[in-house]
């Protein structure tokens, strides 16, 4: 009798085994898929992955009457900006975008559709937001100009890195360096002059002991630099960093600035007008008139430094037509008499500083000697009668 060969049937627990193995394939090839996720959610309003996800496209654009708005938002550059570390959530600014499709929006061109949203960083920045509305930026906008800056101009809210720091307050190093670029965009003359001056070119190398645009304009409060309140008030502007001995120490600059200034005709006269008579124009020299204002160079500069005598008579010319070569000599800079500076004028006052106190002192006790001398004289003469 032959044994026949037969097919055994496959055991249960086998059969089991592929189906679930089967079954976990496909349940990580379906809710692992990126294509096929839930939409992540915080709260009640859709989180940031959830716009990303559609948003990160190259090449996404929103079509604004003739105009093409690009909404590509490159997910690393938003993940590495404040509003993204201060946890702000797309929706959070497109209060009216809540899920997909979006609502049509009205504003025909990318200007109107910036402009509507000037109004939503009020929300969280109140107090720059109230600034701004004191500035010259937002009386050219109320004049009539649309494309006076509103504040995604300087700030892009989806790339914005952190300006002020946590700890110190202050405006961070990258931030100072890039003031004068994001002013640029508006001021490209005035921007191409400051680059070249003393200050920065400074400010290029990584100097941040020099100033930059906004310490001199101010930030969101900034005023018309075209008044005369603030040419008058120049002065006291320099003197934030040229009177403070921690940054002029370092270059060997005098810190007497302000007091010298204040010391001569030119700054008694505009110090004591801008009292009498605030916001009224003089024709008095301040330091722009002598410096220049956004093409500052080094004072040994060999063109326009104010060092060298010759480029000195050339700056008081302007005001003093008649003035010849000896006229810019009287001007002992912003030092104050030294051995080092104007020595001679040092020994002069050095001098002077002995000889009248001695004068006077001599004079003084001549006079004490001889009162004294004349009540005993008289004292002798009372005696001898009695």
């Amino acid at each position: 009798m032959h044994q026949r060969n037969q097919i055994r049937p496959p055991r249960i627990w086998t059969v089991l085994l592929f189906l679930g193995v089967g079954l976990f394939i496909f349940a990580l090839a379906v809710f692992a898929s990126p294509a096929q996720a839930a939409p992540s959610y915080q709260g009640d309003k859709p989180g940031n992955d959830f716009c990303l996800a559609c948003h990160q496209e190259e090449g996404k654009t929103l079509t604004l009457g003739s105009e093409e708005l690009p909404v590509t938002i490159n997910p690393t550059q938003f993940g590495l900006s404040v509003h993204s570390e201060e946890g702000i959530a797309c929706v959070d600014c497109h209060t009216n975008i809540s899920d997909y499709p979006h609502p049509d929006v009205k504003e025909k061109s990318t200007r109107a559709f910036s402009l509507a949203y000037s109004e939503t960083c009020k929300d969280c920045h109140e107090d720059q937001y109230s600034k701004t509305h004191d500035s010259v930026h937002q009386a050219a906008m109320d004049a009539g100009n649309e494309n006076a800056p509103i504040c995604s101009d300087c700030h892009n809210p989806h790339t914005q890195t952190r300006l002020i720091g946590q700890e110190s307050g202050l405006l961070t190093i990258s931030a100072r360096r890039d003031v004068p670029a994001t002013c640029a965009k508006c001021h490209t003359e005035t921007y191409d002059t400051y680059k070249n001056s003393v200050h920065g070119s400074a400010l290029a190398d990584g100097n941040t002991d020099v100033p930059t645009c906004t310490d001199c304009h101010g930030v969101h409060n900034i005023s018309d630099p075209t008044t005369a309140s603030f040419r008058n008030n120049t002065p006291a502007l320099c003197s934030d960093c040229h009177d403070n001995p921690e940054i002029m120490d370092k270059y060997g600059i005098s810190t007497k600035v302000t007091e010298t200034y204040v010391a001569d005709f030119h700054g008694t006269t505009v110090t004591l007008f801008e009292k009498e008579f605030p916001g009224q124009e003089t024709n008095k020299a301040v330091c722009t008139d002598c410096h220049g204002v956004h093409d500052i160079a080094r004072v040994d500069n060999p063109e326009t430094g104010i060092a060298l005598r010759e480029n000195l008579l050339i700056k008081c010319q302007r005001c003093h037509p008649d003035a010849t070569a000896n006229f810019s000599d009287a001007w002992m800079s912003h030092y104050e008499p030294s051995p080092e500076h104007n020595p001679l004028v040092y020994y002069v006052n050095l001098f002077y500083m002995f000889f009248i106190p001695a004068v006077l002192g001599g004079m003084i006790f001549f006079i004490l000697t001889d009162i004294y001398r004349r009540i005993v004289n008289n004292s002798k003469k009372g005696t001898k009668h009695s």
